[in-house]
């Protein structure tokens, strides 16, 4: 089991993770991204599995309060960034499927 100071390490790691993550967003750097997610999601499953429910000192609390805020200040910039550029992409693969099915109805039209 973990003790507070390496709760709130994890939890800085976590912050500092996701402060890259939008710097790659930022950058369109999306393989770093992706790797940088991965990592986060590692620190993320660590404190799900060892994190202990017991209470946190006050100043403990506040600081973890603090970090959380703004992991979750830097998720939704991320998402701001990433999720018109994923509405695009996904528009993209739609019409290239679409035309993949117009070109394989239509096109046995026209060979025969």
């Amino acid at each position: 089991m973990m003790n507070s100071d390496e709760i709130i390490s994890i939890y800085e790691s976590v912050a500092s993770i996701t402060e890259q993550m939008l710097s790659a967003a930022r950058n369109s750097d999306w393989e770093n991204m992706a790797a940088l997610e991965s990592r986060c999601a590692n620190h993320v499953r660590t404190l799900e599995k060892s994190e202990p429910r017991s209470a946190l000192t006050s100043e403990m609390r506040e600081r973890k309060f603090t970090i959380i805020q703004k992991i979750l200040a830097d998720d939704r910039e991320i998402r701001n960034i990433t999720e018109p550029w994923m509405a695009q992409l996904s528009s993209l693969i739609n019409n290239t499927s679409t035309e993949r099915k117009l070109s394989m109805t239509y096109g046995r039209n026209q060979a025969g």
